[in-house]
C-alpha cells in the first residue's frame, strides 16, 4: 500500500532568468566584405572599402556592353540586392523609369548577370551571427544620341 502523498513536496525552481534585452535589426555589427577590405579594422573604412569595390567591379562590367538610345538619357537607377548569410547575392529589384526601360530593355539583365563576377562576398555579422543584408545601389545612366 502506498499512502504517502501528502510527504512529498513539489516546488518548481525558477532556473530561467529573465532575458530583456533589446536588439536593434536595423544595424549590424560587421558590414559585409570583399577579402581586399579585411585588413580594415575600423567599421565605416571597412564598408566604405565594399561599396567602392562593389561599385568599381560592377562599373566596369557595364563598361563592357554598349548601349544606344533614340533619345538623351540621364537618369539614376536604383538597384536593391540582398547579401544572405551565406554570402551569396542576389538582385532584389531594379528600380528605373520608363524611359530607360523602354530605351535600354536589356539593362536589367546586364545589371543582374554582372552581378556574378564580383569577388567572393563576406556576409554581414549580427551578435556573431552571418546575417542576410539589403543594401541599395544608385547607378546614373548617362547616354547621348
Amino acid at each position: 500500500m502506498l499512502n504517502a502523498c501528502d510527504k512529498f513536496s513539489f516546488i518548481k525552481k525558477q532556473d530561467e532568468q529573465d532575458i530583456n534585452t533589446v536588439v536593434d535589426f536595423s544595424s549590424v555589427d560587421t558590414y559585409p566584405s570583399f577579402k581586399i577590405c579585411d585588413s580594415l579594422i575600423n567599421k565605416e573604412e571597412k564598408y566604405q572599402c565594399f561599396s567602392s569595390t562593389f561599385y568599381q567591379v560592377l562599373n566596369s562590367e557595364l563598361q563592357k556592353h554598349s548601349f544606344e538610345a533614340k533619345d538623351s538619357i540621364d537618369e539614376i537607377i536604383k538597384v536593391v540586392f540582398l547579401i544572405n548569410s551565406t554570402g551569396n547575392i542576389e538582385v532584389e529589384d531594379i528600380i528605373s523609369s520608363e524611359i530607360i526601360q523602354n530605351q535600354l530593355p536589356k539593362l536589367d539583365s546586364v545589371i543582374k548577370h554582372s552581378v556574378i563576377n564580383l569577388p567572393k562576398i563576406y556576409p554581414a555579422i549580427k551578435r556573431g551571427v552571418f546575417v542576410t543584408t539589403k543594401h541599395n545601389l544608385h547607378i546614373r545612366v548617362k547616354l547621348k544620341e
